[in-house]
C-alpha cells in the first residue's frame, strides 16, 4: 500500500550512511516545518530534526522514485513540482524560497545513492505495495525446506539444479520484454496447455536466464509453436531429436553468446540457459517429461540444451538469417530439429571439392546409410573449413548445390535387402537415384574456433513433418 504523502511543502529524503545528507542536516534543520524528511535507514536521523518519517521500508522512497539521496521535492496539489537531486545550493535556494540557505556549505556536494536502488530491491518493492500480481499459483516453503531439493521433488527439474523461481526474480525476467505477462504465446503440444509470457519467464528464471535473454528465449518459443516446426513430433517421437536453437544477429554479440572455441559444449550462460529455457518450457508447460510423453527410446545430451551462436565475421558467408529472409541487421532465432553431433575432422583437403566430397560422405549415415528423402542435416562449419571454401569462391548456396548433387543416392544401393541390410527406401518406380534429404534439407552454419578443421554434422533422423522455422527477435 502506497504511503500518504503531503499534499504540499518540501519532502526530503535522506540516508544516514550519507557524508552528503551528513553534511546538510543544519540546512534541513533551518527548513523547519516546511519540510518532512524521510530517512531510509534510522529513524532517528538527522537528530536536530524534531521529526522524522522512518522510511526503512522504503515506502516513501518507492511512491516518489528516489535514485539519489538526498533528494528534495517540492509538492503542490498533491503533485511533484520540481526537484533537487543531491545537494544543489542554487536549486535548494528556489525549491525553499530562501536565498541565503546553506550559506557555509560548497555549492554542490553529489549524493549517494538510495536503498530503493539496491540490485534486486525494486522487484522487491513492486512485490511489497502489491503493484504486480501473478497468474500463476504461488507455492509457499516452511522455512526448514530447500527451495532447490523442492522443485526437485515437484518434478520441474531436467535432472540438474534450477535456480528457484522466486516472485522477485520471475518479476526481473519479466522486465526483459515489453510483453504483458498474462499475453498467451500458444498452445504447447503434448499437453496443449496455454503458455504465457509469465509461465515462460518462470522457466527461463529456473534454467538460469538473465532477464536480457528473455527475447530471445521469447522468439524462440514462438518459432517452436509454428505448426511448421512440429514441436509435438519433436517431444513425443521414439527418435533422440530434441530442439537446436540458432541465434543470428546483433542480439547473439550483445548478450555474450558464444559462436566461437567450444560453440557445442560448456561454459557460457547465455549458449546453455537459453537451450534449457526452452525445454524446461516444454516440459513444465507442455508436460513432455521423460518416461512419459516423450517416448525417447535413447535421448541424447542435447535435450538438455541446444542452442549457439552463428558466427558471423566473415561477409562472403551469409548468415542462416539472412539466407532464410531476416533483413540484415535484424537478430533472430533458427529452431531446427537436431540429433546428437557427428563429428567431421578434415585436415587435409585444400581445396573445396576434396572437403565437399568429404562431407557428403558422411552425410549419406545421417538417419541410416539406406534412408533418403527423409532428413534434414544442419553442418557447423569450423572457421577453417570456412576459409577453405570462401576463397575459393563458394558461397553456402553454392556448397549446398554441391552436395546435393553428390548426395542422389543410387535406387539399387537404398533398396530394402541391398547389401544385406532389410531396412531401406524403396525409391520412385523407374528412378535410378533418390535425393538423400528432402527438398531444401540441407542448412548450414559457421560456428567453433580456430585451432583446428573440425566440422561437425547435426543430423534430423525422424520422419514426420518437422521443419526448421526462423523467427525475429524483438523486445
Amino acid at each position: 500500500m502506497s504511503p500518504e504523502l503531503p499534499e504540499n511543502g518540501l519532502i526530503a529524503i535522506v540516508k544516514r550512511d550519507c557524508p552528503t545528507c551528513a553534511l546538510i542536516a543544519p540546512v534541513l534543520e533551518s527548513l523547519g516545518s516546511q519540510v518532512t524528511v524521510a530517512c531510509q535507514d534510522d529513524a532517528a536521523f538527522p537528530e536536530s530534526v524534531s521529526s522524522v518519517v522512518d522510511d526503512r521500508d522504503l515506502a516513501w522512497s518507492h511512491a516518489l522514485a528516489i535514485e539519489t539521496v538526498p533528494t528534495l521535492i517540492r509538492r503542490t496539489g498533491g503533485r511533484e513540482e520540481a526537484r533537487a537531486v543531491g545537494w544543489e545550493r542554487s536549486e535548494w535556494r528556489t525549491l525553499a524560497g530562501d536565498d541565503a540557505l546553506g550559506a557555509d556549505l560548497p555549492p554542490y556536494q553529489p549524493g549517494c545513492g538510495s536503498l530503493s536502488q539496491e540490485p534486486g530491491m525494486a522487484e522487491k518493492l513492486a512485490l511489497r505495495f502489491g503493484e504486480v500480481s501473478f497468474g500463476s499459483r504461488r507455492i509457499d516453503l516452511s522455512r526448514t525446506q530447500d527451495a532447490i531439493e523442492a522443485c526437485f521433488d515437484r518434478n520441474w527439474s531436467d535432472g540438474l539444479p534450477l535456480v528457484p523461481p522466486t516472485p522477485e526474480r520471475v518479476l526481473a525476467m519479466l522486465a526483459g520484454t515489453h510483453r504483458s505477462a498474462d499475453t498467451v504465446l500458444g498452445e504447447l503440444p503434448p499437453s496443449n496447455s496455454r503458455c504465457t509470457v509469465e509461465k515462460a519467464a518462470i522457466n527461463a528464471v529456473m534454467a538460469g536466464c538473465r532477464p536480457e535473454y528473455f527475447p530471445v528465449v521469447l522468439a524462440a518459443l514462438e518459432a517452436a509453436l509454428d505448426p511448421e516446426f512440429g514441436l509435438h513430433s519433436v517431444l513425443v517421437g521414439t527418435g533422440s531429436s530434441g530442439i537446436v536453437v540458432i541465434v543470428n544477429g546483433p542480439v547473439a554479440r550483445a548478450i555474450g553468446m558464444n559462436a566461437g572455441a567450444n560453440a557445442l559444449g560448456p561454459g557460457n550462460r547465455a549458449n546453455a540457459s537459453i537451450g534449457r529455457a526452452l525445454q524446461l518450457i516444454c516440459r513444465n508447460v507442455g508436460g513432455a517429461k521423460p518416461g512419459g510423453t516423450d517416448a525417447s527410446v535413447l535421448g541424447q545430451p542435447g535435450k538438455l540444451s541446444f542452442c549457439l551462436a552463428e558466427r558471423e565475421d566473415d561477409q562472403r558467408w551469409q548468415s542462416l538469417a539472412a539466407m532464410r529472409g531476416i533483413p540484415s541487421g535484424n537478430s533472430a532465432v533458427t529452431l531446427y530439429s537436431g540429433d546428437g553431433v557427428l563429428g567431421l575432422t578434415d585436415q587435409q583437403s585444400a581445396d573445396p571439392a576434396s572437403l565437399a566430397a568429404n562431407l557428403a560422405l558422411s552425410l549419406k549415415a545421417v538417419g541410416g546409410a539406406k534412408k533418403a528423402g527423409h532428413h534434414h542435416a544442419l553442418i557447423v562449419v569450423c572457421p577453417q573449413h570456412r576459409r577453405i571454401f570462401a576463397d575459393a569462391g563458394w558461397t553456402k548456396e553454392k556448397l549446398i548445390s554441391e552436395l546435393e548433387a553428390r548426395l542422389l543416392l543410387s535406387s539399387d544401393d537404398i533398396a530394402p535387402g541391398a547389401f544385406g541390410v532389410s531396412d531401406g527406401t524403396l525409391p520412385k518406380k523407374g528412378a535410378a537415384t533418390a535425393p538423400k534429404f528432402r527438398p531444401d534439407g540441407v542448412h548450414i552454419v559457421c560456428a567453433g574456433g580456430d585451432t583446428g578443421s573440425m566440422s561437425a554434422i547435426i543430423p534430423c533422423s525422424g520422419e514426420h513433418a518437422v521443419n526448421p522455422v526462423t523467427k525475429e527477435i524483438s523486445p
